[in-house]
C-alpha cells in the first residue's frame, strides 16, 4: 500500500471512531439507588476484560469514604457485594479498587482499626484475602498478575520501596527500592522535593508489566492521611522492570496514564510522551480540554474531563467528557454536568474517565446530585 493511502485511511478510521461518540448512548451503571456509586480512577477501568461485570465502590455516607464493593453482571443487571466494611482514603479514588488476573481477582484497599490493607478478592468464589499490611494499593494491569503496593506516603514506616505481589500466589518482591532512587535521582530529588528522605508513592504499571513509573515522595511523618500537605511529591520516576533499570525522571507529574503498547505515557495536554526517549510528540487534537486523559485501546482517539467554566459550552462547575482524535484537530464532547455536588469527601470526586477494553465504552463518575453516580457512555 503506498504511504499515502496508508494515512488517509489511517485519518478516516479514526475520524469514523469519532462519529460514534457523537450520538453515545449515557446511563448509570448502578441500580439507582440512595448511594454513591463510585469508580476508582483513569488508570484502570471498572468493566472486566472480559467484559461480563462492572466494579464500583458504593457509600451510603455523605463523604462517600466509607461502604462496600460491588460488581454488576452487564447481561442481567444482578449485583453483588463483594468486599464491605471499607473505610477509603477520600472519596477521590475510593479503594483504589481495581480487576486483576485478566478479570479472576478484584484488587484494593482498606483503613480497619487503624491499620491500612491490600486485598484480593477471587471473583468466582468470593474469598477474600490479606495481601499485604501497612500499605496501599498503586495501578497495576488487568490483565497482569501483579499489584504494586506502597507504604502510606504521609508514613510509610518500614515501608519505602516498591513491592509487587503475585495475586495468585501471594508472593511479594521488591523490584525498586526507595535507597535505589535517590542513588540514581539524589540531586533532583533534592531540588524538587528539598530532601532525599524518600518514600515511592503511586506506582503505575505498564499494561504488559514490563515497566511502571512512579511519585517521588516525601513523607510528612504525621498521622492524618487527611490534606494535601501530608506529603510532598512531584515528578515521575519510570522504571524497566523487565530489564531492572531506571529510565528516566521526568519533571513533572501530569496525570499520567500508559498507552495500550506500554511504549509511551500519555498525560494532561494530550501529549504523548516516548518512554524510550524522552521526547513527546504534538498535541493530539490541541482545541480539546485536558485533565485526565487516557487512549483508546487502538489509540484511534483519547477521552479526557476537564472542568470547562471557562469553554464557551461550559457553565461554572461544569465538566465535560470528551474524545478527541489523534490525527486530526477534532473532539467530540460526550457529556456535560455540573460536578460541584455529590461525595462531601475531603477530597472530592473527578470523572476519571476511562475506556473498556474493547473500545467501545467509557466509564466515568458524575457529582452533579447528592450523589456521585458511575456512568457509562457507548458509541453508536
Amino acid at each position: 500500500m503506498k504511504p499515502w493511502l496508508a494515512l488517509l485511511l489511517g485519518i478516516c478510521t479514526a475520524h469514523a471512531d469519532l462519529e460514534g461518540w457523537k450520538n453515545a448512548e449515557k446511563r448509570g451503571v448502578a441500580p439507582d439507588q440512595a448511594r454513591h456509586s463510585i469508580h476508582s480512577y483513569f488508570n484502570v477501568c471498572p468493566e472486566s476484560p472480559d467484559g461480563k461485570h462492572i466494579l464500583y465502590f458504593t457509600s451510603t455516607t455523605p463523604e462517600g469514604e466509607k461502604g462496600d464493593l460491588r460488581i454488576i453482571e452487564r447481561a442481567t443487571g444482578k449485583e453483588t457485594i463483594i468486599a464491605d466494611g471499607i473505610t477509603c482514603e477520600d472519596a477521590h479514588r475510593a479503594a483504589c479498587q481495581q480487576w486483576s488476573g485478566g478479570g479472576r481477582f478484584v484488587v484494593y484497599h482498606t483503613l480497619t482499626e487503624g491499620r491500612w490493607s491490600v486485598r484480593a478478592v477471587d471473583i468466582s468464589t468470593k474469598e477474600e484475602r490479606v495481601l499485604a499490611m501497612d500499605r496501599q494499593l498503586g495501578y497495576g494491569s488487568a490483565t497482569g498478575k501483579y499489584a504494586p503496593v506502597y507504604g502510606c506516603h504521609w508514613n510509610p514506616g518500614a515501608h519505602r520501596n516498591l513491592e509487587m505481589i503475585d495475586v495468585a500466589t501471594g508472593e511479594i518482591t521488591t523490584p525498586i527500592t526507595a535507597e535505589q532512587t535517590v542513588v540514581e535521582y539524589g540531586e533532583w530529588i533534592d531540588r524538587k522535593l528539598g530532601s532525599r528522605d524518600l518514600t515511592i508513592f503511586f506506582p503505575v504499571v505498564s499494561p504488559d508489566e514490563s515497566k511502571v513509573f512512579f511519585k517521588p515522595c516525601i513523607p510528612g511523618g504525621g498521622t492524618s492521611y487527611k490534606g494535601m500537605s501530608v506529603s510532598k511529591r512531584d515528578g515521575k520516576a519510570v522504571y524497566d522492570l523487565a530489564n531492572g533499570k531506571f529510565i528516566r525522571m521526568v519533571e513533572s507529574w501530569g496525570h499520567p496514564s500508559w498507552s495500550p503498547d506500554s511504549a509511551g505515557i500519555f498525560e494532561k495536554a494530550n501529549v504523548l510522551m516516548d518512554v524510550a526517549t524522552g521526547k513527546s510528540g504534538p498535541r493530539f487534537s490541541p482545541s480539546c480540554f485536558s485533565d485526565h486523559p487516557t487512549l483508546a485501546p487502538d489509540a484511534s482517539v483519547f477521552v479526557t474531563d476537564a472542568d470547562v467554566t471557562k469553554r464557551p459550552f461550559g457553565k461554572p462547575g461544569h465538566w465535560a467528557i470528551g474524545v478527541g482524535s489523534t490525527t486530526r484537530d477534532e473532539f467530540v464532547v460526550v457529556d456535560l454536568f455540573d460536578n460541584t455536588k455529590g461525595a462531601k469527601s475531603w477530597r472530592r470526586s473527578h470523572p476519571h474517565p476511562a475506556f473498556s477494553a474493547d473500545g467501545r465504552r467509557i466509564y466515568y463518575n458524575v457529582s452533579d446530585g447528592p450523589w456521585t453516580r458511575l456512568m457509562v457512555a457507548e458509541a453508536k
